[in-house]
């Protein structure tokens, strides 16, 4: 039986990387002698242990650990950038994302496409107001428009679906492609933008409660004005003490919850018990980002918004969590998948222009559940 000469160093690295490594040592009863030199694992150990610790088979057969780095900076509300170790799970959601940009952005450029005007299209002294109102125009969103949405729900889709219609790439994921067994970890990153001038990208981790999406949403709107890629965890809705983060959150927020109009009508609700549920029925914002807004105006302490945000988001994502139980595999993998990115790869594969092999790779479905996914937004298709 052939065996593998692994070098110690990377089996251990492997397995402290996974952060699994008490259920692994469990499951891999061989381990500690491999660990020790004492004896090698088979091929097929060594693939079940890349599979178990989320390790590329190819770097079992390197003698020193990589060194892996996120290819975007990623700002950590709590200042521990320097001795942050990324996940597995994180990056390999990372360079899913970067292949599907790069398709997307090659299709774009044979097609003919202009570059977008409005990425990079603002400074980081520029005036919140003005950024805000320009998000808005680009996305052809009037002023006031969360207040025609019926609740706050409808005008998160309805923001999705106005940056698709623009050429943004919005992905929501809360696990690692397809696989229900990686769960993406909200206390890591909340999301990430990957800006292009041809095919910007947003990832929302859809492990979050919906009542923070709506905030990582605009955040990620105001990273591709300013064009910079960036991964965030926005703890408590607070951006990490970088320029960049700051400027993003204050164009959300104004983006979000306009000073201005919530200035007009603090003093008639400041001292109701129901004041964010009437900021969130106005501005059509959850109660969660309406609490935020009152902080960045200073109208309440950050011991009132802690106390609230703490309580509120625990009851939120437990409801989440519920509401994830069951639903309609086809439209969960639009949002999985990304709209716009979708209808192109379906699209290629069509005319053509690209193998189903390829078109497989880039959404992460095979045969029939690519052929009726196909079907479930429009294009029909015959999958070999």
């Amino acid at each position: 039986m052939t065996r593998v000469a692994v070098s110690a160093a990377v089996l251990r690295w492997a397995l402290q990387r996974s952060g699994k490594s008490s259920a692994i040592q469990r499951s891999f009863p061989k381990l500690g002698e491999w660990l020790k030199g004492e004896s090698w694992p088979t091929l097929r150990q060594l693939e079940d242990f890349a599979n178990a610790t989320s390790t590329p088979l190819g770097y079992f057969f390197l003698s020193e650990p990589p060194k892996e780095r996120l290819p975007i900076p990623h700002f950590r509300t709590l200042g521990d950038e320097a001795t942050f170790r990324p996940s597995p799970d994180l990056l390999e959601t990372l360079h899913m994302m970067e292949r599907r940009q790069a398709w997307m952005r090659d299709y774009l450029i044979e097609e003919g496409r202009e570059a977008l005007t409005f990425v990079r299209s603002a400074k980081l002294t520029d005036d919140p107001y003005r950024v805000a109102r320009e998000i808005k125009g680009t996305l052809r969103l009037r002023e006031g428009w969360a207040a025609e949405q019926q609740n706050w729900t409808t005008a998160l889709g309805m923001l999705q679906t106005k940056m698709e219609d623009v050429g943004i790439i919005v992905v929501i994921n809360g696990i690692v492609g397809n696989n229900t067994h990686r769960k993406l970890n909200v206390n890591e990153f909340r999301g990430f933008v990957l800006v292009d001038e041809y095919a910007p990208l947003v990832f929302v981790n859809g492990a979050d409660g919906k009542a923070a999406q709506m905030f990582t949403l605009a955040h990620e709107l105001a990273h591709i004005w300013f064009g910079s890629s960036a991964a965030f965890d926005l703890r408590e809705l607070q951006p990490a003490a970088d320029a960049t983060e700051q400027a993003c959150n204050r164009v959300a927020a104004e983006f979000l919850v306009p000073e201005d109009e919530l200035r007009k009508i603090w003093p008639s609700i400041s001292r109701g018990s129901g004041r964010f549920e009437e900021i969130a029925r106005m501005f059509k914002v959850s109660i969660l980002v309406a609490a935020r807004r009152a902080l960045d105006l200073r109208l309440i302490t950050k011991t009132e918004f802690l106390d609230f945000y703490r309580a509120y988001s625990d009851d939120e994502r437990r409801a989440a969590q519920q509401g994830r139980k069951g639903g309609n595999f086809y439209a969960t993998q639009n949002l999985r998948i990304g709209r716009r990115f979708a209808e192109a790869v379906v699209r290629a594969t069509r005319e053509g222009r690209l193998l189903y092999r390829e078109a497989y790779e880039l959404t992460g479905l095979r045969g029939k559940a690519f052929k009726r996914f196909a079907e479930s937004i429009g294009y029909g298709v015959h999958a070999p």
